[in-house]
């Protein structure tokens, strides 16, 4: 870990190609709160985007009732962020008391991640699977 002197925390999204990276370009989170906040931050976005693309296709296909429609994708959003809060506060604060407890550095990249795991957790729970989860 970085002097406490020498460290900033990165700019949100402080994402870098991880391929053939150069020399100080990828930024890592060492803080609690900091991996907490890009996981937030990330499953907000993400969940958003996902229910916005489910209540878009909701609203194409009910074009009639485009009123009671654009209600729901208010509720779907409105939903969508509460699930986010709820979800990306557990897992980021499981993740920055994870990789504080190791003392290890986490990429920029790790959060995004989560959040993409979140989702399709999400996603796969909401099918009727005999046996289920």
């Amino acid at each position: 870990m970085p002097s406490l002197d020498a460290y900033t925390t990165p700019h949100f999204p402080a994402l870098y190609w991880p391929i053939s990276v150069l020399p100080g370009e990828p930024q890592y989170l060492y803080g609690v709160k900091d991996a907490w906040r890009f996981t937030l931050f990330w499953t907000l976005i993400v969940f958003e985007v996902c229910h916005l693309v489910a209540s878009g296709y909701a609203l194409v296909v009910q074009w009639r009732n485009w009123k009671m429609m654009l209600g729901a994708m208010m509720v779907y959003l409105a939903l969508a962020g509460v699930e986010a809060l709820m979800a990306g506060s557990v897992v980021g604060l499981l993740l920055g008391t994870i990789y504080k407890a190791g003392d290890f550095r986490m990429s920029t990249w790790i959060p995004f991640i989560w959040a993409v795991i979140n989702v399709l957790v999400l996603i796969l729970s909401s099918f009727s699977i005999q046996g289920g989860l």
